[in-house]
């Protein structure tokens, strides 16, 4: 457990949400697993979105509550930054209310949503990085990842002087990518917790690694 940790994602809201852990963040709003609740508590968090208020403390619990309600789990937004995730199929969901005893953990870390190029890192700094992965799905944030910000994130990782470690969908190009930038590749079997199909089968994944 590090007591020092820069922890970044192209997602502000998961960086909200993070952020308002820190400070002990207790859910107010209700949580049910029914669809009525569900949607009402979509409009409300898209109206923050554009109004402005995503950073606040309502959002987060918002954020929570749609995570863990909605479809498979997934965490997607349409061009317009709207969250667009229908409700899901849970038989039953255990939703947490109170947070507090995170902010001793997180007392240290730093939590961003930058872009990987503006991080102040140090050059002996460790850093594990899991990029969006290489499949169809590429709607996690509402500017998307394309395969030019595939190929931007590898060059920048590789021109960290510290070690590296990341890991993405083994995809042949992936693959190629990683092992014409110097990184040493493993394969391993990753088990799937969310998917926008329901799929759990377990997903060929890459490991790669720089010392």
């Amino acid at each position: 457990m590090p007591r020092r940790a820069l922890l970044n994602d192209v997602n502000p809201h998961l960086i909200n949400f993070y952020t308002h852990l820190q400070n002990g963040l207790r859910i107010t709003i209700a949580m049910k697993n029914e669809r009525e609740c569900f949607y009402r508590h979509r409009t409300r968090f898209n109206e923050l979105i554009k109004d402005g208020d995503w950073r606040s403390a309502e959002a987060a619990q918002l954020f929570y509550y749609l995570n863990r309600t909605g479809f498979n789990g997934l965490c997607r937004f349409n061009q317009s930054g709207e969250f667009n995730v229908p409700f899901g199929s849970h038989k039953s969901i255990t939703y947490a209310g109170n947070f507090s005893q995170l902010r001793p953990v997180f007392q240290g870390w730093v939590f961003t949503s930058s872009d990987i190029a503006s991080l102040p890192v140090e050059s002996d700094d460790f850093i594990y990085a899991d990029p969006p992965y290489d499949v169809e799905f590429r709607s996690y944030s509402a500017g998307g990842f394309s395969w030019e910000d595939q190929v931007r994130t590898a060059e920048w990782l590789a021109g960290h002087r510290g070690p590296v470690v990341l890991s993405n969908q083994a995809t042949t190009r992936i693959v190629e990518l990683y092992s014409q930038l110097g990184f040493s590749i493993e394969y391993l079997e990753g088990p799937r917790r969310i998917s926008c199909t329901g799929d759990r089968t377990a997903a060929k994944e890459v490991l790669a690694t720089k010392l």
